[in-house]
């Protein structure tokens, strides 16, 4: 017994010795790859800029110059992750017992979906507690978890006419009623492994891990995958390559976080917003004091209330920089130029019941006055009647110095509510506070992906729009928080949002030249393919070597032919934070749509373009049999809308795919 047990550690050795040369040598040759392919776009870009650009046709050759220098940006981006590619496999053994709350986050799913979730999350081997969180507060649903011994968190009354914030709102509602020092969270669809945990919670023996990400894999998704559901290149070379830097983040589901630090976030934004809230105000007031004193200075009982409440001003500031209780801070603030405002109301109720004394004198007839009584005047002073306009806009501003943050129902928001989607702007968040993310490539829990194109059309934009909202909130190069690494990395997924834009130029322009022979490129000569042809294949090489055997061309389509999607998303989220224009927040349906029928009408923009692209090699055609090509480089041109119509075929098959004709298989 004692022999063949040290056979089978020292197979377990040799094992793990061959995986490690072999992720040695991958990663030495992706960084080969990515080293020749940064070189040879560059060499192609700088080229573009400075001696192909056709200026006479300018208007699409400018466009399509920065389209390229786009792809070059997002090709650089995705070299620099790959060039600290991580794989890890199994964590370590977790040397002591830990709490954790799994949760089940549901807002209108089917019961029995969410319950085939929760009863899995029950049985996970791990000892926990399993709670499902109810935003649609359901009585039947708690009616059925509690018989099973199930716990169910809804929102407090707290809750009531005040921001929900969607999911995060519903995870922030539920840390504050969980105790688990680590959290399980799981979608309603996501049915997790009963070894999830234990597969997954060694790596918290590293005190600065705070989030434990694994990948997210779909049971109703045919091989074709005509939805792009599957996303293996993200939930792989990516999140792996991201890992790497430090920089692997939440993606909403089947991730385990550490609550100390979902806490430590939680306080750190809050005492930084109130911090900020009173900056603010204190800055205003002070442009405030100014004018007041230019206006009226020359009174001395208003001078002596603008020193009063200055010296307040100064004071305040004085503790937020030495790290007081802000709390106390503000209270004591508020209460201070209370005695300013009232000591001045005083003095005017003193000055009204002389002037009423006197005029009582002047008429002879006290009783005439009779209906303002001392109450009334008593009344008038906590009416707050001073002259001194500057300490009346004060007193307005000292609103933006409570701390309880009454517009919110709780003051600590540890998920960030920045966005319709919480997740990302949580992770940066984390990583800005010196807090550490691994990407565990294991599928642990398997859900169910979109069943038809509105449904995967609802989600993608959402995904997007909330991206977005974070890189105009929040945009990661501006974080000082984040090193150099993770800056790059967070902005490299929000960058590639913008390849709608990109897609527009890239269908126009071959287009335009087999339609009416418009150039962008002064020639389609030997330098243009002497640089084109090796960054195009060296670019297409080191996808392969960092996808190593898993597919990328579902992938590659729909970066192009969703673009509608990107741009919408784009310019609403674009439009939500500077214009403040509602977002509203869509829960991907989990089950298909009772319409079954095709629905073109959510791709009109991209069969307009399929069929401008077709037309385009039909003129050409014409063209050519007419004698009229003259100026035309066709086969470059021609074989670039073949290659468009490849990539839109996608959208064909996506409008007419039914999930019907593909059984998911669970584990």
């Amino acid at each position: 017994m004692v022999v063949e047990t040290t056979i089978r550690r020292d197979e377990k050795r040799r094992e793990a010795r061959r995986r490690e040369t072999s992720i040695v040598r991958r990663l030495a040759l992706v960084r080969i790859v990515a080293l020749v392919a940064v070189l040879a776009g560059l060499n192609y870009i700088v080229w573009r800029w400075l001696a192909s650009v056709n200026w006479e046709s300018w208007w699409i050759a400018v466009p399509l110059v920065l389209a390229e220098t786009y792809s070059f940006i997002d090709s650089l981006l995705f070299a620099i992750g790959a060039w600290r590619l991580r794989e890890r496999h199994d964590a370590p053994t977790m040397r002591r017992q830990a709490t954790v709350d799994v949760l089940v986050t549901t807002y209108n799913e089917p019961l029995d979906l969410v319950m085939d979730t929760a009863r899995a999350a029950k049985a996970i081997r791990y000892p926990h507690e399993t709670w499902i969180l109810d935003d649609g507060d359901r009585p039947e649903l708690r009616a059925l978890a509690e018989a099973e011994g199930i716990g169910v968190v809804t929102r407090s009354e707290a809750w009531r006419d005040r921001p929900r914030h969607a999911k995060a709102g519903n995870l922030n509602n539920a840390l504050m009623v969980t105790e688990g020092e680590f959290l399980l969270i799981l979608d309603a669809d996501q049915i997790p492994s009963p070894d999830i945990l234990d597969r997954t919670l060694g790596w918290f023996e590293d005190e600065k891990v705070a989030l434990v990400q694994t990948p997210q894999w779909f049971v109703n998704v045919p091989p074709s995958d005509p939805l792009g559901s599957q996303a293996p290149l993200f939930y792989g070379p990516i999140q792996q390559s991201k890992d790497g830097w430090n920089a692997a983040f939440f993606c909403g589901s089947n991730a385990i976080l550490r609550r100390e630090a979902l806490m430590q976030l939680g306080v750190s934004r809050y005492v930084g917003e109130v911090t900020l809230a009173v900056n603010r105000g204190v800055r205003s007031s002070r442009r405030v004091l100014a004018r007041a004193r230019r206006d009226f200075g020359s009174d001395p009982r208003v001078a002596a209330a603008l020193d009063a409440v200055s010296t307040a001003l100064d004071d305040l500031r004085t503790g937020i920089a030495r790290g007081d209780a802000l709390a106390d801070l503000t209270y004591s603030f508020q209460q201070r130029i209370q005695a300013v405002r009232r000591e001045l109301s005083d003095q005017d109720i003193a000055d009204v019941r002389a002037e009423l004394a006197a005029l009582a004198e002047i008429t002879g007839d006290p009783a005439s006055l009779a209906a303002i009584d001392e109450t009334t005047l008593d009344a008038l002073g906590d009416r707050h009647l001073s002259p001194l306009a500057a300490v009346e806009s004060v007193s307005m501003l000292v609103d933006s110095f409570d701390v309880g943050r009454e517009e919110e129902a709780q003051a600590v928001m540890p998920l960030a509510t920045i966005s319709v989607t919480e997740d990302m702007a949580t992770s940066m968040r984390l990583h800005g506070l010196g807090w550490r993310s691994v990407y565990h490539d294991e599928v642990l829990a398997k859900g169910l992906a979109p069943e038809d194109l509105p449904t995967m059309l609802t989600q993608r934009l959402r995904w997007a729009q909330g991206t977005m909202q974070v890189m105009f909130r929040e945009n990661p190069l501006l974080q000082k928080s984040l090193d150099w690494g993770q800056r790059i990395m967070y902005f490299g997924t929000m960058w590639s949002y913008l390849a709608g834009f990109a897609a527009v130029v890239y269908v126009a322009a071959p287009i335009l030249n087999l339609s009416f022979g418009v150039m962008p490129v002064q020639a389609f000569s030997l330098d243009f393919f002497a640089r084109f042809i090796p960054f195009f294949l060296v670019n297409q090489l080191l996808f392969i070597v960092v996808a190593n055997g898993r597919p990328t061309w579902r992938g590659a389509q729909y970066s192009l032919a969703l673009f509608p999607v990107w741009i919408r998303a784009v310019t609403s989220a674009f439009d939500n934070v500077y214009r403040g224009r509602s977002l509203a927040f869509s829960v991907t349906p989990k089950t298909r749509s009772l319409e079954n029928r095709p629905r073109w009408d959510l791709v009109r923009p991209q069969l307009f373009v399929m069929a401008a692209l077709v037309a385009s090699l039909v003129i050409v055609a014409i063209r050519f049999v007419a004698g009229q090509a003259d100026g035309i480089a066709p086969f470059v041109n021609i074989a670039w809308v073949l290659y468009d119509l490849a990539v839109f075929s996608i959208i064909i098959r996506a409008v007419l795919y039914s999930a019907s004709d593909h059984e998911p298989k669970g584990f």
